[in-house]
Protein backbone atom coordinates (compact mmCIF):
# COMPACT_ATOMS: atom_id res chain seq x y z
CA UNK A 1 0.00 0.00 0.00
CA UNK A 2 1.32 3.45 -0.96
CA UNK A 3 0.91 6.05 1.78
CA UNK A 4 0.77 9.83 2.01
CA UNK A 5 0.47 11.97 5.15
CA UNK A 6 -1.37 15.26 5.72
CA UNK A 7 -1.54 17.32 8.87
CA UNK A 8 -4.74 16.94 10.89
CA UNK A 9 -7.90 18.38 9.33
CA UNK A 10 -10.24 20.51 11.48
CA UNK A 11 -13.23 18.39 10.43
CA UNK A 12 -11.87 15.59 12.64
CA UNK A 13 -12.07 17.72 15.78
CA UNK A 14 -9.28 19.08 17.97
CA UNK A 15 -5.91 17.33 17.48
CA UNK A 16 -5.52 16.93 21.23
CA UNK A 17 -8.84 15.23 21.70
CA UNK A 18 -11.29 16.10 24.42
CA UNK A 19 -13.87 14.65 26.73
CA UNK A 20 -15.85 11.59 25.81
CA UNK A 21 -18.94 12.22 23.75
CA UNK A 22 -21.80 13.04 26.13
CA UNK A 23 -24.07 10.22 27.21
CA UNK A 24 -27.62 11.02 28.23
CA UNK A 25 -28.62 10.26 31.81
CA UNK A 26 -31.37 7.83 30.84
CA UNK A 27 -33.52 7.11 33.90
CA UNK A 28 -32.63 9.02 37.08
CA UNK A 29 -33.67 8.26 40.66
CA UNK A 30 -32.88 11.18 43.01
CA UNK A 31 -34.20 9.38 46.11
CA UNK A 32 -31.46 6.79 46.69
CA UNK A 33 -29.84 8.73 49.57
CA UNK A 34 -32.63 11.06 50.73
CA UNK A 35 -36.21 11.80 49.60
CA UNK A 36 -36.74 14.65 47.16
CA UNK A 37 -38.17 16.92 49.88
CA UNK A 38 -34.88 16.60 51.82
CA UNK A 39 -32.62 17.50 48.93
CA UNK A 40 -30.19 20.18 50.19
CA UNK A 41 -26.44 20.87 50.09
CA UNK A 42 -24.51 18.34 52.16
CA UNK A 43 -21.24 19.04 53.94
CA UNK A 44 -18.98 15.98 54.17
CA UNK A 45 -18.76 14.11 57.41
CA UNK A 46 -15.36 13.93 59.10
CA UNK A 47 -13.10 11.99 56.76
CA UNK A 48 -9.56 10.62 57.14
CA UNK A 49 -6.65 12.32 55.41
CA UNK A 50 -6.07 9.42 53.03
CA UNK A 51 -3.77 9.30 49.99
CA UNK A 52 -5.54 10.14 46.72
CA UNK A 53 -4.64 8.68 43.33
CA UNK A 54 -5.42 10.17 39.93
CA UNK A 55 -5.48 8.43 36.53
CA UNK A 56 -5.70 10.28 33.23
CA UNK A 57 -4.84 9.89 29.57
CA UNK A 58 -4.01 12.18 26.67
CA UNK A 59 -4.06 11.77 22.93
CA UNK A 60 -2.58 13.71 20.04
CA UNK A 61 -3.39 13.19 16.40
CA UNK A 62 -0.13 13.37 14.46
CA UNK A 63 -1.63 13.38 10.97
CA UNK A 64 -3.98 11.84 8.44
CA UNK A 65 -2.48 8.86 6.61
CA UNK A 66 -3.90 8.24 3.14
CA UNK A 67 -3.55 4.69 1.84
CA UNK A 68 -3.76 3.92 -1.88
CA UNK A 69 -4.52 0.22 -2.28
CA UNK A 70 -2.57 -2.01 -4.64
CA UNK A 71 -5.71 -3.64 -6.05
CA UNK A 72 -7.22 -2.88 -9.46
CA UNK A 73 -9.69 -0.33 -8.04
CA UNK A 74 -6.90 1.58 -6.25
CA UNK A 75 -9.29 2.58 -3.47
CA UNK A 76 -7.99 5.40 -1.25
CA UNK A 77 -8.73 5.14 2.48
CA UNK A 78 -7.67 7.33 5.38
CA UNK A 79 -6.44 6.53 8.86
CA UNK A 80 -5.47 8.67 11.84
CA UNK A 81 -1.91 8.46 13.11
CA UNK A 82 -2.39 9.06 16.82
CA UNK A 83 -0.17 9.03 19.90
CA UNK A 84 -1.84 8.18 23.20
CA UNK A 85 -0.54 8.04 26.76
CA UNK A 86 -1.96 7.19 30.17
CA UNK A 87 -0.51 7.57 33.63
CA UNK A 88 -1.17 7.74 37.35
CA UNK A 89 -0.12 10.11 40.13
CA UNK A 90 -0.30 9.54 43.88
CA UNK A 91 -0.86 12.44 46.30
CA UNK A 92 0.04 11.71 49.91
CA UNK A 93 0.51 14.55 52.36
CA UNK A 94 2.22 17.39 50.51
CA UNK A 95 3.91 15.12 47.98
CA UNK A 96 2.71 14.14 44.50
CA UNK A 97 4.46 11.25 42.72
CA UNK A 98 3.89 10.01 39.18
CA UNK A 99 3.86 6.25 39.59
CA UNK A 100 3.29 4.96 36.06
CA UNK A 101 2.99 6.11 32.45
CA UNK A 102 2.75 4.38 29.09
CA UNK A 103 2.76 5.65 25.48
CA UNK A 104 1.36 3.99 22.37
CA UNK A 105 1.47 5.09 18.73
CA UNK A 106 -1.41 3.82 16.62
CA UNK A 107 -2.76 3.93 13.09
CA UNK A 108 -6.54 4.00 13.54
CA UNK A 109 -8.42 3.29 10.33
CA UNK A 110 -10.14 0.65 8.21
CA UNK A 111 -8.69 -2.86 8.12
CA UNK A 112 -5.84 -3.27 5.67
CA UNK A 113 -3.30 -0.76 6.95
CA UNK A 114 0.05 -2.33 7.86
CA UNK A 115 2.27 -1.21 10.75
CA UNK A 116 4.18 1.95 9.88
CA UNK A 117 7.71 2.16 11.29
CA UNK A 118 9.08 5.69 11.64
CA UNK A 119 12.00 7.44 13.32
CA UNK A 120 9.52 8.47 16.02
CA UNK A 121 8.32 4.94 16.71
CA UNK A 122 6.17 2.22 15.21
CA UNK A 123 2.49 3.01 14.56
CA UNK A 124 0.45 -0.16 15.05
CA UNK A 125 -2.80 -0.51 13.04
CA UNK A 126 -6.10 -0.61 14.92
CA UNK A 127 -9.14 -1.30 12.77
CA UNK A 128 -12.42 0.62 12.79
CA UNK A 129 -15.47 0.02 10.63
CA UNK A 130 -15.18 3.15 8.47
CA UNK A 131 -12.82 6.01 7.73
CA UNK A 132 -15.23 8.89 8.28
CA UNK A 133 -14.12 11.42 10.92
CA UNK A 134 -16.67 10.31 13.53
CA UNK A 135 -15.60 6.65 13.28
CA UNK A 136 -11.93 7.60 13.60
CA UNK A 137 -12.66 9.80 16.63
CA UNK A 138 -14.56 6.99 18.34
CA UNK A 139 -11.78 4.52 17.54
CA UNK A 140 -9.12 6.79 19.00
CA UNK A 141 -11.08 7.41 22.18
CA UNK A 142 -11.80 3.69 22.56
CA UNK A 143 -8.09 2.87 22.37
CA UNK A 144 -7.23 5.56 24.90
CA UNK A 145 -9.83 4.19 27.31
CA UNK A 146 -8.41 0.69 26.82
CA UNK A 147 -4.94 1.94 27.68
CA UNK A 148 -6.24 3.64 30.82
CA UNK A 149 -8.06 0.48 31.88
CA UNK A 150 -4.94 -1.62 31.30
CA UNK A 151 -2.97 0.79 33.46
CA UNK A 152 -5.61 0.43 36.19
CA UNK A 153 -5.12 -3.33 36.18
CA UNK A 154 -1.39 -2.87 36.88
CA UNK A 155 -1.45 0.04 39.32
CA UNK A 156 1.28 -0.04 41.94
CA UNK A 157 1.53 2.69 44.54
CA UNK A 158 4.70 3.61 46.49
CA UNK A 159 5.39 1.25 49.39
CA UNK A 160 5.41 4.10 51.90
CA UNK A 161 1.89 5.12 50.84
CA UNK A 162 0.17 1.80 51.31
CA UNK A 163 -3.48 1.79 50.29
CA UNK A 164 -5.06 4.58 48.26
CA UNK A 165 -8.20 5.91 49.92
CA UNK A 166 -9.70 7.52 46.81
CA UNK A 167 -8.90 6.89 43.15
CA UNK A 168 -10.05 9.63 40.76
CA UNK A 169 -10.40 8.72 37.08
CA UNK A 170 -10.52 11.81 34.88
CA UNK A 171 -13.70 11.52 32.83
CA UNK A 172 -16.88 9.48 33.18
CA UNK A 173 -16.85 5.82 34.13
CA UNK A 174 -18.03 3.28 31.58
CA UNK A 175 -19.07 0.30 33.66
CA UNK A 176 -15.86 -1.65 33.09
CA UNK A 177 -13.93 -0.30 36.09
CA UNK A 178 -13.71 -2.72 39.00
CA UNK A 179 -11.22 -0.96 41.26
CA UNK A 180 -11.70 -0.24 44.94
CA UNK A 181 -12.41 3.38 45.91
CA UNK A 182 -12.67 4.54 42.26
CA UNK A 183 -14.79 7.46 41.11
CA UNK A 184 -15.23 9.17 37.76
CA UNK A 185 -14.56 12.91 37.61
CA UNK A 186 -16.49 14.90 34.96
CA UNK A 187 -15.46 18.52 34.45
CA UNK A 188 -17.96 19.62 31.79
CA UNK A 189 -21.75 19.43 31.66
CA UNK A 190 -23.35 18.56 28.32
CA UNK A 191 -26.64 17.10 29.54
CA UNK A 192 -29.00 17.72 32.45
CA UNK A 193 -29.14 14.80 34.86
CA UNK A 194 -31.36 16.07 37.65
CA UNK A 195 -35.14 16.53 37.54
CA UNK A 196 -36.26 20.12 37.76
CA UNK A 197 -37.55 19.91 41.33
CA UNK A 198 -34.04 19.30 42.76
CA UNK A 199 -31.84 21.02 40.16
CA UNK A 200 -31.70 24.26 42.17
CA UNK A 201 -29.66 22.50 44.86
CA UNK A 202 -26.61 22.50 42.57
CA UNK A 203 -26.61 26.29 42.40
CA UNK A 204 -26.91 26.51 46.19
CA UNK A 205 -23.76 24.48 46.89
CA UNK A 206 -20.88 26.14 48.70
CA UNK A 207 -17.26 25.08 48.04
CA UNK A 208 -16.71 21.64 49.55
CA UNK A 209 -20.40 20.76 49.59
CA UNK A 210 -22.13 18.13 47.48
CA UNK A 211 -25.62 17.18 46.41
CA UNK A 212 -27.25 14.00 47.64
CA UNK A 213 -26.60 10.93 45.54
CA UNK A 214 -28.77 10.10 42.56
CA UNK A 215 -28.85 6.91 40.51
CA UNK A 216 -28.50 7.23 36.72
CA UNK A 217 -29.24 4.32 34.40
CA UNK A 218 -28.45 4.34 30.68
CA UNK A 219 -26.12 1.80 29.09
CA UNK A 220 -24.96 1.04 32.63
CA UNK A 221 -26.01 2.07 36.14
CA UNK A 222 -24.02 4.34 38.44
CA UNK A 223 -24.39 6.60 41.44
CA UNK A 224 -23.63 10.24 40.75
CA UNK A 225 -23.46 13.56 42.59
CA UNK A 226 -22.40 17.15 42.04
CA UNK A 227 -19.90 19.04 44.18
CA UNK A 228 -18.53 22.55 44.10
CA UNK A 229 -14.84 23.43 44.08
CA UNK A 230 -13.46 26.75 45.34
CA UNK A 231 -12.23 29.60 43.10
CA UNK A 232 -15.06 29.12 40.61
CA UNK A 233 -16.46 32.63 40.25
CA UNK A 234 -20.02 33.90 40.56
CA UNK A 235 -21.97 31.82 38.03
CA UNK A 236 -24.38 29.34 39.73
CA UNK A 237 -22.58 26.41 38.06
CA UNK A 238 -19.07 27.83 38.40
CA UNK A 239 -16.70 25.30 39.94
CA UNK A 240 -19.26 22.49 39.71
CA UNK A 241 -18.07 18.98 38.84
CA UNK A 242 -20.01 15.75 38.62
CA UNK A 243 -18.66 12.53 40.09
CA UNK A 244 -19.67 8.92 39.53
CA UNK A 245 -19.31 5.61 41.35
CA UNK A 246 -20.38 2.16 40.27
CA UNK A 247 -23.83 1.16 41.47
CA UNK A 248 -22.29 -2.15 42.54
CA UNK A 249 -20.66 -0.52 45.59
CA UNK A 250 -24.02 0.19 47.24
CA UNK A 251 -25.50 3.40 48.63
CA UNK A 252 -23.45 3.42 51.84
CA UNK A 253 -20.08 3.08 50.12
CA UNK A 254 -21.07 5.55 47.39
CA UNK A 255 -22.01 8.11 50.07
CA UNK A 256 -18.67 7.53 51.80
CA UNK A 257 -16.80 8.10 48.52
CA UNK A 258 -18.90 11.21 47.83
CA UNK A 259 -18.03 12.65 51.25
CA UNK A 260 -14.38 11.79 50.73
CA UNK A 261 -14.38 13.51 47.33
CA UNK A 262 -16.08 16.61 48.75
CA UNK A 263 -13.52 16.77 51.57
CA UNK A 264 -10.36 16.01 49.58
CA UNK A 265 -10.78 17.34 46.04
CA UNK A 266 -11.16 21.07 46.86
CA UNK A 267 -7.54 21.20 48.09
CA UNK A 268 -6.42 20.24 44.56
CA UNK A 269 -8.55 22.87 42.77
CA UNK A 270 -6.55 25.02 40.37
CA UNK A 271 -6.51 28.82 40.51
CA UNK A 272 -7.80 30.95 37.59
CA UNK A 273 -4.57 32.94 37.30
CA UNK A 274 -2.61 29.71 36.78
CA UNK A 275 -4.97 27.60 34.66
CA UNK A 276 -7.65 28.76 32.23
CA UNK A 277 -9.58 25.55 33.02
CA UNK A 278 -9.68 26.38 36.73
CA UNK A 279 -10.89 25.25 39.12
CA UNK A 280 -12.08 21.96 37.60
CA UNK A 281 -8.68 21.05 36.14
CA UNK A 282 -7.19 19.73 39.38
CA UNK A 283 -3.48 20.34 39.92
CA UNK A 284 -2.49 16.63 39.99
CA UNK A 285 -4.38 15.98 36.74
CA UNK A 286 -2.87 19.05 35.07
CA UNK A 287 0.64 18.01 36.12
CA UNK A 288 0.09 14.45 34.92
CA UNK A 289 -1.20 15.72 31.56
CA UNK A 290 1.92 17.87 31.11
CA UNK A 291 4.14 14.88 31.87
CA UNK A 292 2.27 12.63 29.43
CA UNK A 293 2.41 15.25 26.67
CA UNK A 294 6.18 15.50 27.11
CA UNK A 295 6.38 11.73 26.67
CA UNK A 296 4.56 12.03 23.34
CA UNK A 297 7.51 14.00 21.99
CA UNK A 298 7.61 16.95 19.61
CA UNK A 299 4.63 16.89 17.25
CA UNK A 300 6.53 18.45 14.35
CA UNK A 301 9.23 15.80 14.63
CA UNK A 302 6.63 13.03 14.62
CA UNK A 303 4.87 14.50 11.57
CA UNK A 304 8.16 14.69 9.65
CA UNK A 305 8.93 11.11 10.59
CA UNK A 306 5.50 9.99 9.35
CA UNK A 307 5.98 11.76 6.03
CA UNK A 308 9.40 10.22 5.55
CA UNK A 309 8.04 6.74 6.26
CA UNK A 310 5.13 7.30 3.87
CA UNK A 311 7.54 8.42 1.15
CA UNK A 312 9.47 5.17 1.64
CA UNK A 313 6.29 3.18 0.94
CA UNK A 314 5.73 5.08 -2.31
CA UNK A 315 9.32 4.50 -3.44
CA UNK A 316 9.04 0.81 -2.60
CA UNK A 317 5.84 0.52 -4.67
CA UNK A 318 7.21 2.32 -7.74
Amino acid sequence: MRLAVDSWSPEFGAPGGGDDLPTGPGEVDPTVEVPVDRWAPRAPATTPDVPVGFVDGVRRVEGVVWGNGDGPDGEVRQAAAVSIAAGAVCCAGERATITSAEVQRLLVGPAGFAPLTTRAGRFEPRAVADDDPAALQRGMQERLRRLERRLLDRLRWPDEVGEIGLLVLDGPLDGSVEVDHAIGYVKSHHVAYLPEEVRHVVGALLPGQRTPLFLAQSSWTRFSWYLRLPYGGEHPWAGIVRCEASADVGVGEAARLADLAAARLPRFASRPHKDRRAPQNLYPIAGLERHLKRLLGDGNHVLRALREAAADTRRAAS
